[in-house]
């Protein structure tokens, strides 16, 4: 049912529609500015490893990155999911293949990242896959608010 290849150029407004509010976005990506524009998304891959998208029917349905690689462990960033596909089993799919990718092409052997806490059906998915808490740091959303970075982390 889904598929996955690298990020091309024609899929940046895509992606662009996918975060439906201020917070969406900030889960998936806390430095832009809401709404999302093609040019973000440009600036941050430049810095990204294996940008992947996952495709259901040849239409792009969700995203993610690695950055800071450092030959043990890389952490996955700018996670998102078109809302007409989430709870339709996208996201189980995007981790597997990132998984596959960190194991495979990075040769890591562990997948770190950062759930907020104020994302609770995020924090709860990425447990349910075997992602473990760590460490928390202080966020500041763009309201201003302060809230909790939870720092996750998985074995391959």
């Amino acid at each position: 049912m889904f598929s996955y290849r690298s990020l091309q150029l024609g899929d940046l407004e895509t992606l662009c529609s996918f975060p439906q509010n201020e917070e969406e976005l900030y889960f998936m990506f806390p430095k832009a500015v809401y709404p999302l524009t093609p040019d973000q998304i440009e600036e941050v891959v430049k810095n990204r490893l294996e940008p992947t998208v996952i495709l259901c029917n040849q239409e792009v349905v969700s995203y993610a990155n690695f950055y800071d690689h450092d030959g043990e462990s890389c952490w996955l960033g700018n996670v998102i999911v078109s809302p007409e596909y989430r709870g339709k089993g996208v996201s189980q799919y995007l981790i597997g293949i990132m998984e596959n990718i960190g194991r495979e092409k990075l040769k890591v052997q562990k997948i770190k990242l950062v759930c907020h806490n104020t994302n609770t059906r995020g924090i709860l998915f990425y447990m349910k896959h075997g992602f473990k808490p760590y460490d928390i740091s202080l966020r500041v959303k763009p309201s201003g608010e302060y809230i909790a970075g939870l720092h996750m982390e998985k074995y391959l």
